[in-house]
């Protein structure tokens, strides 16, 4: 089929795109979600989808499951996304829905709601085209993947391996291409346990958590090298500011090409615990780890039709592994057929320029499309 006679209206798909992006849904904010997975879900539901709730865990929000009717009943594609975003409820104020010429701004728009609703536009039009794919199409939307799925990936391994092709709209490279490998990534969560006193009275009584943990910092930070990295991202310490403070906790990432550049890395981090209550400690745990993902045949295999389908449009398709986490580090592993960065182009995603260049909508949508009409 001649897909760029799909009729992909890029202001209709931006009207669309509106209220979930405007549904702000911070990873921590299980009720937040909650509203985004509603919208989601009604979208889905007026598409022909039927709709599987799946509750929460662990505190974090609801999942959705919506798989569309088919003839066929064969292990098909499945669509692999996140609802989540890194911004809390308000980013709106200092990050509000915009279209600035071929730009469209808000949070979470690249990553990677912009990528999930061009997948979910991709099958309507191929519905009002009276196209049927040659096997039946899941969505599977997430609700934590933005702090390593810790929740949630017991329940996409299970989902990934009843399909044949695991396709996950998450934001492009910058020169438009696709991901077929992701490094390997650990987190860590970080507590120092101090000793309390009076900040006034008794200063030299106590022995602040906080300096403990700002000590550490720049020792972690020393650690990275160009196999493997390591970084501080979240800090919390102290309660009262005439209290030498007792606790302080935080959280760091390192990120490795190598699983057993990550497993050396790991064990530095771990051996980093040390101290007495005389004076003070820093304890170390490892927390969510995402396995690397290397290419195998199965991928490249499905890449390739990718890239054939691009051809057709005109897009170039370049592949490459990449570092930043997501899901297909657990189906890749797999020996599933994974391929990621298929959502839309932008740029500073998790920040407050977060944007898409409009184009990509329809662009990414045409990709899409091909890829439910040719794989077999």
């Amino acid at each position: 089929m001649d897909l760029m006679q799909l009729p992909f209206d890029t202001d209709a798909m931006l009207a669309g795109l509106k209220p979930w992006v405007e549904c702000e849904s911070p990873t921590y904010d299980a009720q937040a979600v909650g509203r985004m997975m509603d919208l989601a879900a009604r979208d889905l539901a007026a598409s022909g989808a039927s709709i599987e709730r799946i509750p929460g865990r662990m505190g974090f929000g609801d999942c959705i499951r919506a798989s569309f009717p088919h003839t066929v009943k064969a292990p098909g594609i499945l669509v692999m996304g996140h609802l989540d975003t890194v911004h809390p409820v308000g980013t709106l104020k200092a990050l509000p829905w915009r279209r600035n010429g071929d730009k469209c701004y808000g949070p979470g728009i690249m990553d990677m709601k912009g990528g999930n609703f061009a997948a979910l536009e991709a099958l309507r039009q191929l519905q009002k085209a009276n196209i049927e794919t040659p096997l039946p199409v899941t969505f599977l939307f997430t609700s934590d993947e933005e702090i390593g799925s810790a929740s949630t990936r017991e329940m996409i391994e299970a989902e990934a391996v009843r399909h044949k092709y695991i396709l996950v709209p998450e934001p492009s490279r910058n020169d438009g291409g696709v991901v077929t490998g992701r490094y390997a990534i650990a987190r860590f969560d970080l507590e120092a346990i101090g000793r309390p006193s009076h900040a006034g009275a008794l200063l030299a009584d106590g022995r602040s958590a906080i300096r403990i943990m700002a000590d550490m910092i720049p020792v972690i930070d020393s650690m990275t090298t160009p196999d493997c990295t390591f970084s501080v991202g979240v800090i919390h310490g102290g309660q009262w500011v005439n209290c030498v403070a007792s606790s302080c906790t935080g959280q760091a990432l390192s990120m490795a090409k190598k699983q057993s550049d990550l497993d050396q890395g790991v064990a530095k981090m771990l051996a980093l615990t040390k101290g007495d209550d005389e004076n003070g400690r820093f304890i170390v745990k490892r927390g969510v780890t995402r396995p690397v993902w290397e290419p195998n045949a199965k991928t490249m295999a499905l890449y390739e039709t990718a890239k054939r389908i691009a051809g057709t449009l005109g897009l170039g398709l370049p592949h490459s592994s990449v570092g930043g986490g997501s899901d297909a580090n657990f189906t890749g592993p797999m020996d599933l057929a994974s391929l990621d960065g298929l959502g839309v182009r932008g740029a500073a995603l998790h920040t407050l320029n977060e944007h898409i260049f409009v184009d990509s909508l329809a662009e990414r949508g045409r990709l899409m499309a091909g890829l439910f009409t040719e794989l077999t």
